[in-house]
């Protein structure tokens, strides 16, 4: 019998490293072979080399139609290359993607279509993991995963947001405060959604528009008004309107030292607060 491990050993220190000689063999003993083998690389921790054995174990199960264990494999080939290289994790992962859904694993493909969009927003990018985290809120919907859908859509607005998208976050941020209000389980985050859709508001300055929101927002949560979220918003929206930035700056700090706001808050709250920077000097200039 053929000692794969001692094969799989060789191979790492053969450039070629594409197990060219198996093709010799037929699909079931190819494929047991790339398994061994990407298990020893892994003992290893040689990355490149588990990956690639993993894709090749992957195409193995594609020739047979074996497709569930071909995203299985593409799922461990994404995993040892999340080490070395995202960009082949996510080509990996996409694969996987892919073949769930096309098997209907929908549950799977949501997860790792999730996944993908967490490696793009530690790539920083922002466009690509809107795409990702928005097509896994489609797929956990489906599945009636309401607790990971809203999770993906909160990041499809946020990262809207960050993109100067604000519009696109306010609808997004305020349609899963909807669907908040009507769920035991998730109700509790209502009032941080409609803060999180008001600062959006806020950063787009028109201050009709956000009285406005904060009106609707008091019909859809009649207790959304004795919050703290409504009261800071209700103060930033007046020193904004006054074009006062100490007042803004000191309302920031009196919520943050009970409430510490996160960084994406900061980040848009910093670009609310310069914005009325400018609109306080083009007055002192008047």
């Amino acid at each position: 019998m053929v000692d794969y491990i001692t094969k799989a050993k060789r191979c790492k220190f053969d450039n070629s490293a594409n197990f060219g000689s198996v093709s010799k063999h037929d699909d079931g003993v190819a494929a047991e072979f790339y398994q061994k083998s990407a298990t020893s690389f892994k003992i290893d921790k040689s990355w490149d080399q588990a990956g690639s054995a993993y894709i090749k174990l992957a195409e193995c199960h594609l020739k047979s139609n074996r497709n569930h264990e071909a995203a299985g494999a593409y799922v461990e080939s994404a995993s040892c290359y999340k080490k070395i290289s995202p960009i082949q994790a996510i080509s990996c992962l996409e694969q996987a993607v892919n073949l769930f859904s096309s098997i209907g694993i929908l549950s799977m493909a949501a997860r790792y279509c999730k996944e993908v969009g967490e490696l793009y927003e530690q790539l920083r990018d922002l466009e690509e993991a809107i795409k990702h985290f928005k097509r896994a809120a489609d797929l956990f919907q489906v599945e009636a995963a309401t607790t990971s859908a809203s999770q993906c859509k909160q990041k499809v607005a946020q990262f809207s947001a960050q993109l100067k998208l604000y519009m696109k976050a306010i609808e997004i941020f305020e349609e899963v405060a909807q669907e908040a209000v009507n769920s035991n389980l998730l109700r509790y985050g209502v009032r941080g959604h409609l803060l999180n859709a008001g600062i959006c508001h806020l950063c787009i300055g028109d201050i009709v528009a956000v009285s406005n929101a904060l009106a609707r927002y008091q019909n859809l949560d009649p207790t959304f008004s004795r919050t703290r979220e409504y009261e800071l918003l209700t103060d930033l929206l007046a020193a904004y309107d006054r074009k006062d930035v100490e007042k803004f700056t000191e309302v920031l700090m009196d919520y943050d030292s009970l409430s510490p706001l996160d960084s994406w808050k900061t980040i848009l709250l910093l670009r609310i607060k310069e914005n009325l920077k400018a609109k306080e000097q083009n007055v002192d200039r008047a």
